[in-house]
């Protein structure tokens, strides 16, 4: 039975009451979940679907991540959703993405769909009953409730929202300031007039840096080793052209999003391809925004490859005009230890802070930490593989939604929703209420390797989860992190027939 908006669940022997059935059960309501869930209410309007999440709002890292400046690392042309017109400037502070997933939510009246403060803790399959149940706690009251549906969509994303990487380093415990990870920012830390060191050199410090430096006395960046940074433009010329001759917001968004995509696949391919004409490309388009005489070779020439690790992107070079301004300053060095006022490095000297932001990064959680089983196995996901990054190999029923590292996430929602869709259909002509990714015999001597090759990309969040992930194979349909321009390719075509898919 299916229960609607509102509809008191009732309360079984064991305590946990029955939240209801639906078709399709999406986890997360982030830009992936609500991507899903437009797709499959739009194609399938008569599918009941229900979206769960454990924060108290919609948004996912949007609405978690709460320190100042935090915006988007990619453009909204490709970051925004095929199907909905990005009318802002191209880069977007985390409070005007929510307003555009607002947007779609009442648009699509998917509302009464989303349940919040529900978090998953287990998913178990049962091939007798062709179905999963899911186990969810009510964050808000402790509440546990059970849920079944016909397919699990995993759209949670990929951040461990309650344990960000947080090294330890000697002396920590006698430092008199305060000491802030960004992905648990305090609302009530007010660095007027502070001395702020972060440490850290990737998005997350390129972000900060600038929208602290205004009212900081000064803040410090700390970096370990130099990160590769690029410095857009806000608004694209293009997109003002564009506006003034008052052409349709739809032509604007996809003429903006064909050039946006064009620029960076020439990017990527260059990185792999040419990876020093790429690396000239950009510390010579950094040269001319950094203070006379700066130290490039330093503090911005890494030690990797152009995209082996993410660019991070400084919009109008906010955070080399604070560098110009003497607002701001990067040591590259090593963590020696905490004094009770500040920092000490390799060097010997002493970095005085009243406020230390650990701009360290993340780490990654395998489909959010759900506890998963089929037929009362446990699913062990290090002794999986991946099928097209979209499903996972002997777990029946279940897709999740993986975006891209060196392109908009949100790309690869609308090309795997596509396919999830084309799934549906093709399991309705074959009368089959179930699909499992089954390894063929051919695929006996097949090599796995890890999530991630770290030859192609080898970021810290990356390195550090290895061990919790999932694997890929050596051929399609085992292998995942394709680049957009051959997914766009590969993925519309894929032959949902080629032994690789069981259905039953």
């Amino acid at each position: 039975m299916t229960t609607a908006p509102g509809t008191a669940p009732q309360q079984d022997i064991a305590g946990i009451q029955d939240g209801g059935h639906v078709d399709v059960l999406i986890v997360g309501a982030g830009v992936s979940g609500i991507g899903a869930a437009h797709h499959l209410r739009d194609r399938f309007p008569d599918r009941t679907f229900v979206i769960l999440d454990a924060q108290d709002n919609r948004g996912g890292t949007w609405w978690t991540h709460r320190y100042p400046g935090v915006r988007s690392d990619s453009d909204l042309f490709t970051y925004g959703y095929r199907f909905k017109p990005w009318r802002g400037p191209s880069i977007a502070e985390g409070k005007e993405i929510l307003a555009y997933l607002d947007e779609v939510i009442d648009e699509d009246d998917l509302h009464r769909h989303i349940r919040y403060r529900h978090r998953v803790t287990a998913a178990s399959w049962s091939s007798e009953d062709r179905r999963w149940t899911v186990e969810v706690t009510r964050e808000d009251s402790g509440q546990r409730l059970r849920f079944t549906t016909g397919f699990l969509w995993m759209c949670q994303g990929y951040y461990n929202h309650a344990k960000p990487y947080q090294p330890r380093w000697k002396g920590m415990d006698r430092f008199q300031g305060v000491i802030v990870h960004p992905q648990s920012w305090p609302e009530d830390l007010d660095h007027t007039g502070k001395c702020v060191v972060v440490i850290g050199s990737g998005a997350t410090a390129a972000t900060l840096i600038p929208a602290m430096a205004d009212k900081a006395e000064h803040v410090t960046m700390l970096q370990r080793s130099p990160s590769y940074y690029f410095a857009p433009p806000v608004t694209h010329e293009l997109a003002v052209t564009l506006r003034q001759l008052d052409i349709p917001e739809e032509w604007t968004h996809e003429i903006l999003r064909r050039q946006y995509i064009s620029q960076q696949q020439w990017l990527t391919r260059t990185s792999l391809e040419a990876p020093d004409e790429a690396h000239a490309f950009l510390v010579e388009s950094m040269r001319p925004l950094l203070p006379e005489g700066f130290d490039i070779e330093k503090h911005f020439t890494p030690q990797y490859r152009p995209w082996q690790q993410r660019i991070a992107v400084v919009p109008d070079g906010d955070l080399f005009a604070a560098l110009r301004e003497g607002k701001a300053s990067i040591v590259t060095d090593t963590i020696e230890e905490f004094t009770e006022k500040g920092i000490r490095v390799g060097s010997g000297e002493e970095i005085e802070a009243d406020i230390v932001v650990t701009a360290t990064g993340f780490n990654l959680s395998a489909f959010g930490d759900v506890a998963f089983t089929v037929d009362d196995e446990p699913v062990d996901f290090t002794q999986r593989v991946t099928w097209r990054g979209i499903m996972i190999s002997g777990v029946p029923n279940m897709a999740y939604v993986f975006g891209y590292f060196r392109h908009s996430w949100t790309l690869r929602v609308d090309l795997v929703t596509d396919l999830v869709d084309r799934l549906f259909r093709h399991m309705q002509d074959k009368g089959a209420t179930v699909v499992v990714p089954t390894l063929r015999p051919e695929d006996a001597d097949m090599e796995i390797r890890p999530w991630s090759d770290p030859e192609n990309f080898n970021a810290g969040y990356v390195m550090r989860s290895q061990h919790v992930l999932f694997k890929q194979g050596d051929r399609e349909p085992w292998t995942h992190m394709i680049e957009h321009e051959q997914e766009m390719e590969i993925l519309p075509k894929a032959d949902l027939d080629d032994g690789s898919l069981a259905y039953r």
